[in-house]
């Protein structure tokens, strides 16, 4: 598992992660390179792709599942080793009910913080100074349906 905070290693070794590497750590990058087969991207802002296409090994896949917007890559991050870049697209509401419905018959669960939906300005703030583990959940109830 990749991470750009040392402070988030031991929640994700909690989490079940048998290797963590801080992806900010040019040592630790540097000895994870051409080291994986296929790398899950699941950042949702744009961020350099470079240092994750670096680890990939021949014919490693790097897919990108969040939305990044204009991505710019070096070629030299893709030749070396035949590497690929993928992506896929979203579920749409129907396979993120399916997504959700699996989790709970199968007892996986997620770190969330939940807040009232009117809170939602906070939620952004908060994202913003990267003051969030892990994800933000707004609660709904009471909100109108008709709006």
């Amino acid at each position: 598992m990749f991470t750009t905070s040392a402070a988030k290693v031991a929640d994700a070794e909690r989490l079940g992660a048998t290797h963590v590497v801080v992806s900010t750590d040019a040592d630790a990058m540097a000895v994870a390179a051409s080291s994986l087969d296929l790398v899950l991207d699941t950042v949702s802002v744009a961020h350099d792709l470079g240092p994750y296409l670096r680890v990939l090994d021949l014919d490693g896949t790097l897919c990108v599942l969040g939305h990044l917007g204009e991505l710019t890559v070096q070629a030299m991050d893709l030749l070396p080793g035949r590497r690929k870049l993928a992506s896929t697209g979203s579920g749409g509401r129907p396979g993120t009910q399916d997504l959700l419905d699996f989790c709970g018959e199968h007892g996986i669960t997620a770190d969330v913080e939940v807040l009232p939906a009117a809170e939602v300005g906070t939620a952004i703030d908060r994202l913003r100074r990267n003051d969030v583990r892990y994800r933000f959940v707004l609660d709904m109830a009471g909100i109108d349906d008709g709006v």
